[in-house]
Parts: structure tokens; C-alpha cells; sequence
């Protein structure tokens, strides 16, 4: 159960406790009340009330006084309310006496006459019965008063702050799900800069995770989108070139026909540049969206990187560069798609022997890990790239300060990262000390992912 749950099971005890601790504390006070404020009276005006009762019970007798209250008892003198309760407790116009007051008065007539200043209580026989006469203050109500504590009172209290509890609950879940409802209208609108988790705060909780969330889904898409964008305008970019030498050439040949058959040689050559230009982009885009239909086979990656580095190393020579091979000794084998390991490991490698600067080495080393992991190091002695480029070095059409003059198309290091990824594995690049670029590959041995 995750800490959503948590929160709505706490929400809802807390509100349910606080309104059962209203209503709890209404009725201790309610009672305590009864017992506090109907307590014993003193001072003349109850002594006077007290002993004009007890003379007539004592001349009339209990059913004239009964009478006289039953006509005076919404009459209270001064506040004062006389009770008059035999020796069973029953009052004698039935009227509930309050247990406090009841209690302190016989306590008071057990003690004898009081005195002045003492709460007025009389303790009166007639024809073998007994009565007890006290006086309570009636200031907020009492019997027949009105109760301002009353049980409606209870329960609209526990009524209203239950409410109250639940309009801050139901605000406390509904207000983030509310900023998340436009965030995500705005990103259906294409405004994909909206950030949820500002508005939401410091929660911690499964909306919070789900804000964080979106915000990395939405950051994630305008870079997707941003690359998309780059994408096709790096294209139209590529493109262009190829075809104005093509409208050159065609433009050429119909000025000048006896020269048509070195501009069909020209016409051709940007021909084929154009269809290596399309089959890498469509290469790039099959792999990012992993459609990948090429087999899986057993393959000794110590070999296939011997026989792209011969290739390899005559390109270097012929340019004034060389080459230098290390594989470790035995086969490393390992199920992979081999065409497009190929693929990666000749543009490394023909990407190095490119760039590095004319005289220099390149050093291709391959090599099983003490991890079990299959190592191989691509190294150049060329320009090297600014640290600050390094991390968009495996971009799409990316060739730097550097490599702006330089042939290819900029898809080469994406394709590599592509598909060694695809493999599981990883591919890192970094500055030579003294200069030049060193690019790392590392592949399990597990085999190639399956689509």
C-alpha cells in the first residue's frame, strides 16, 4: 500500500476522531454544565425562598406547596428555581433535580443549619415524610430552559467539522490532480514547456510521482520533438547539396554535350551520395524505433573486427596514415546481429582513420574483460573535440567545429551508438591526452536483444 493510501486512511480517521471528540467534549461540558451552573444558591433572596417553602409545607402541607409551584414554576425570582425532593429523590412537581446540586444540599442538611452567606438548604418533616428544600441558580437555562448545549447542538457541531475536515482533504488530493489536468491539456495543445511539479510543491506521495513523472514524459518529448525538428532540417541541409551539384551537372551537360560523359560521371557520383546519404538516415531511423530484422548468428567478434580494421588499414595507408591491430589471443564468441556490429565497429573505426592528422596511428584494440565483457578501443591522433561537445558527439548529423569541412554526413557515431545498444552495450568517447579521440565500446556476451 503506497502513502496515497496512507494519506486518505489518516484523512479520513483524523476527521472522523475530531468530530467524535466535538461531540465527546460537548457532552462532558453539557454535563459538567448541569453540575456547575444549577448548583445550590445563597444569600437572602434564596434563604427567603427557602424558608417561605418550608413554612408551608409545614402549615399547608406538601399539595398546597406542590400547587403553588406547579402555578410558579416558569417563574424564577431573580434567577432562582426552588426544588423540593422528598427522601426517595423524587422532586416534588417531578421535575429531575440536578444530581450535583442534589448531592451537595443533603451533604449541607446532614451539617445542620447553615449560615449566613451558605448555600439556602432546609431539611423539613411533615406526617412522617421527609424533604429536602434547595435553591439553584437558573442564569443560562436549567428545566424548562432552553439548553444551549443541547444534542441538535452536538451533532451539528460533529456535522460541521466533519465537513470541514472533509472539504480540506477532498482540497488537499484535488487541487495538484486539478494542475495536472491543465498540464497535460497543455501538452496535447503542443506546449510541451509545462512543468507540473512547481505548482505542486514538496508532496511526497503518489501525485507527486506522478507529476515528476509527467514532467520527465514532457521534457523527454520536446527533446524527441526538438531532435525531430533537427532532424529534418539537417536532412533538407544534407540533401540540398547533393542536389544543386546534380542541377549543376544537368545544367552543364546541356550547355556544353560533348563534355556529357564526365558530367554523367559527376551526375552519378552524387547519385550514389545521395541514395548512402538516405540508406544511413533510414538505417538511423529503423534503429531508434527498433525495428531491427537482420539475423541473429554465433560470430567470433575478434575476427569481424580484424577484417574491418585490413579493410581499414588500407584506406589508411593510402592517405599517408597507418593503422595499428591488437586482439587478444582465442575467440571471442557471442550471438549477436552481425551486420549491424559490422556496421558500428567499420564506422568507428573508418570514422578514426578519417580524422586523425596525416603520419599518425590509429590504434584499434580489441579484448575479453575481466567482466566478461567484450572491450574494444578505437583510438585516433586528429582534433579531438571540445569537452563541451563530447556529449552530443552521438547526435544525428553531428560534426563539430572540427569535422565541418570533413566528408561524411555526421550518422555515423549515431548509428554505432544505436546498435551497440541494441547489443545491451555501452559506447563512450573522450579526449586522447596530447590529442585526439578515443572511442570505447563495451558488449555482454549474452547475446543481441531480440525484437
Amino acid at each position: 500500500m503506497g502513502r496515497l493510501f496512507w494519506k486518505f486512511f489518516f484523512g479520513f480517521w483524523v476527521s472522523v476522531l475530531v468530530a467524535g471528540l466535538i461531540v465527546g467534549v460537548g457532552v462532558v461540558l453539557r454535563s459538567e454544565w448541569q453540575e456547575r451552573e444549577l448548583r445550590p444558591a445563597a444569600g437572602p433572596r434564596a434563604a427567603q425562598l427557602v424558608n417561605g417553602a418550608a413554612a408551608a409545607l409545614l402549615h399547608d402541607g406538601p399539595q398546597e406547596l406542590r400547587e403553588w409551584l406547579h402555578e410558579h414554576r416558569h417563574r424564577h425570582r431573580g434567577g432562582l428555581l426552588l426544588f423540593v425532593v422528598d427522601h426517595d429523590g423524587r422532586e416534588l412537581l417531578g421535575r429531575p433535580a440536578p444530581a450535583g446540586s442534589l448531592r451537595i444540599a443533603r451533604g449541607l442538611a446532614r451539617l445542620g443549619p447553615v449560615g449566613p452567606g451558605e448555600p439556602a438548604v432546609r431539611h423539613v418533616a411533615v406526617a412522617g415524610e421527609e424533604y429536602l428544600l434547595f435553591v439553584v441558580e437558573a442564569r443560562r437555562g436549567g428545566p424548562g430552559g432552553r439548553d444551549l448545549l443541547g444534542p441538535w447542538l452536538l451533532i451539528l457541531a460533529g456535522l460541521v467539522a466533519s465537513l470541514v475536515f472533509s472539504a480540506m482533504l477532498a482540497g488537499y488530493f484535488a487541487r495538484p490532480l486539478g494542475h495536472l489536468r491543465v498540464a497535460f491539456a497543455a501538452v496535447a495543445e503542443g506546449r510541451l514547456d509545462e512543468r507540473v511539479q512547481p505548482r505542486i510543491g514538496r508532496r511526497r506521495d503518489e501525485i507527486a510521482d506522478l507529476g515528476r513523472h509527467f514532467d520527465a514524459m514532457a521534457a523527454r518529448l520536446q527533446v524527441l520533438l526538438g531532435a525531430q525538428r533537427q532532424l529534418l532540417h539537417d536532412v533538407s541541409h544534407e540533401l540540398r547539396s547533393p542536389l544543386a551539384r546534380l542541377q549543376a551537372a544537368i545544367g552543364l551537360a546541356r550547355q556544353d554535350p560533348a563534355r556529357c560523359e564526365a558530367t554523367l560521371g559527376r551526375i552519378e557520383r552524387e547519385a550514389g551520395r545521395l541514395d548512402e546519404l538516405v540508406g544511413e538516415v533510414l538505417a538511423l531511423s529503423r534503429l531508434e524505433a527498433g525495428v531491427v530484422d537482420t539475423p541473429i548468428e554465433a560470430l567470433d567478434l575478434g575476427q569481424l573486427v580484424a577484417t574491418i580494421a585490413d579493410d581499414a588499414g588500407f584506406e589508411a595507408r593510402a592517405a599517408g596514415r597507418d593503422l595499428q591491430l591488437e586482439i587478444a589471443p582465442g575467440e571471442i564468441r557471442a550471438e549477436v546481429r552481425a551486420e549491424l556490429l559490422h556496421r558500428a565497429f567499420e564506422n568507428v573505426i573508418r570514422n578514426a582513420v578519417r580524422y586523425t592528422a596525416a603520419g599518425t596511428t590509429v590504434e584499434v584494440a580489441a579484448s575479453l574483460a575481466a567482466d566478461g565483457q567484450f572491450r574494444l578501443s578505437v583510438c585516433d591522433r586528429g582534433p579531438g573535440v571540445p569537452a563541451a561537445d563530447l556529449p552530443a558527439i552521438f547526435e544525428p548529423f553531428y560534426r563539430g567545429a572540427n569535422g565541418q569541412s570533413g566528408p561524411g554526413f555526421g550518422l555515423g557515431l549515431a548509428i554505432a551508438r544505436r546498435a551497440v545498444q541494441q547489443h545491451g552495450g555501452t559506447i563512450s568517447v573522450r579526449n586522447r591526452p596530447g590529442g585526439g579521440l578515443c572511442v570505447e565500446i563495451s558488449l555482454p556476451l549474452r547475446g543481441a536483444r531480440q525484437p
